[in-house]
């Protein structure tokens, strides 16, 4: 397992995810609107509201939910939201980056930090982890998409930068300004798609045993059940699967 495979985190945990459908969709909603507030309505003229959209979509959220994420920045009625970026280490020396979107930076900062804590890990200082990430578009498949050579020929095609293949998931790289394209190109050929998101990818990746790994994934999952955090990555691997929630 990884850490910037949205697939595996998935699979691990799909009892969990499933029972946060409903703030998972509101925090999509959340980054639709501020992404339609800060330019067009229309994610053909607006990159950011396209990569949210697109992330809704991939998540399968209904098109109203969609539309009225859109309509309630155009009205002038949304929230007013900050983001804001952490940088800090979990156990093993794992570096985490975490984005969020508050309307109280005080609140948001005390409490990430409390869960840092709470979990073995520690807030660094800005710019403490983020040159270790770069920021790609990544879409993932599980294995049962299709074998290595359709894929990675559909991959081609389409313009993808990287392809890797493993036993469990096909991730697929390319630029944030190239994802929409690419996207749009393996979905017409009828892949089932499991990620698609504009992802801070890490150049390298810290090894962590059974104990830490499940340590990792207590407070990435500790982080991402906070209202104001949007995303979540880090630069772990394992061989084996953390414990069962």
């Amino acid at each position: 397992m990884a850490g910037h495979s949205k697939f595996k985190n998935i699979m691990y945990r799909k009892g969990a995810q499933d029972k946060k459908r409903s703030a998972m969709f509101s925090k999509l909603s959340r980054e639709i609107t501020v992404a339609a507030k800060m330019g067009l309505p229309d994610p053909e003229a607006n990159a950011r509201l396209r990569a949210a959209v697109i992330a809704a979509r991939a998540q399968s959220m209904p098109k109203d939910n969609i539309q009225r994420a859109i309509d309630k920045a155009s009205g002038g009625d949304a929230e007013n939201y900050e983001e804001i970026r952490y940088e800090g280490f979990g156990p093993g020396g794992v570096a985490l980056i975490v984005e969020a979107l508050t309307d109280n930076r005080n609140r948001t900062a005390t409490n990430v930090r409390t869960i840092f804590s709470k979990n073995g890990g520690n807030l660094g200082a800005s710019g403490s982890v983020s040159h270790g990430f770069e920021r790609l578009g990544l879409i993932e498949y599980p294995a049962s998409a299709g074998d290595d050579e359709k894929v990675l020929e559909a991959a081609i095609e389409a313009g993808a930068d990287d392809v890797e293949t493993t036993d469990q998931y096909h991730e697929i790289k390319t630029s944030p300004d190239g994802f929409p394209a690419v996207k749009s190109h393996l979905e017409s050929k009828g892949l089932p798609l499991a990620v698609a998101e504009i992802s801070m990818i890490p150049t390298t990746e810290v090894a962590l045993d059974a104990r830490k790994a499940d340590q990792m994934v207590k407070l990435m999952e500790a982080l991402e059940d906070h209202d104001d955090v949007q995303n979540v990555w880090a630069n772990f691997d394992f061989a084996e699967a953390p414990a069962a929630p």
